[in-house]
């Protein structure tokens, strides 16, 4: 259904992917100057780019090595690549020692934090936390340090990432993201009916936007 008042913007992505901040980033830049922003629903939605990824965190960089190939003199030109990108986004990424790993936990604690309307705020310092500030994303203590910076209660993050509450709903995202096609993130879905693949520059994100708002 589309969002009864005005725009309803739904995007698939992955705590992990590097792009998908910039996209979020790009976004932001697109909604700020936007004339109907007030009348703008955000709603991130689970996306896991390897479901399969180690519980124990590893080396993104070795990490990217093993699974793309190249080694690891090209896992580490390609963070090169995405930190010069970010940074023109206006984001100072530190990738050199960065940790990759599982990111379910993560992706239920944005449920939660949606259910509390407090997604917006979680998703940025679950970002933040990863691309520029070293902390753990994967890390039960450190979710919940970031999940109370954005305004979320440590009880009730203890509480879901001691159980397995969220775990439905994340399946339900990505089996969603599979209805769509979507095989990489960031993807952006503006009321059900304009897809935008890729971290798209805010002059892109601004066109969609009017698009929606005018159909």
């Amino acid at each position: 259904m589309v969002f009864d008042r005005g725009v309803r913007i739904e995007i698939w992505s992955d705590v992990v992917c590097p792009w998908c901040y910039i996209g979020k980033r790009n976004l932001d830049a697109a909604l700020a100057g936007f004339e109907h922003r007030d009348d703008t629903q955000v709603v991130f939605r689970s996306f896991q780019l390897d479901p399969s990824a180690p519980d124990q965190p590893t080396p993104a960089v070795d990490y990217l090595a093993q699974r793309y190939g190249g080694g690891r003199e090209q896992a580490m030109s390609m963070m090169r690549q995405v930190t010069t990108v970010a940074a023109r986004a206006g984001l100072d990424y530190d990738l050199e020692d960065s940790l990759t790993g599982q990111t379910l936990d993560a992706h239920r604690v944005l449920h939660l934090a949606s259910e509390l309307d407090a997604q917006p705020a979680m998703v940025e310092r679950i970002f933040a936390g990863h691309f520029t500030e070293r902390r753990s994303v994967f890390d039960h203590d450190s979710l919940v340090e970031l999940g109370v910076e954005a305004g979320v209660p440590a009880d009730r993050l203890r509480e879901v990432l001691a159980g397995s509450q969220y775990r439905d709903a994340v399946a339900q995202d990505i089996a969603q993201a599979q209805v769509y096609g979507i095989t990489a993130v960031p993807f952006f879905v503006f009321d059900q009916t304009y897809g935008v693949s890729g971290a798209q520059p805010p002059e892109v994100m601004t066109g969609v936007l009017n698009k929606a708002w005018d159909g």
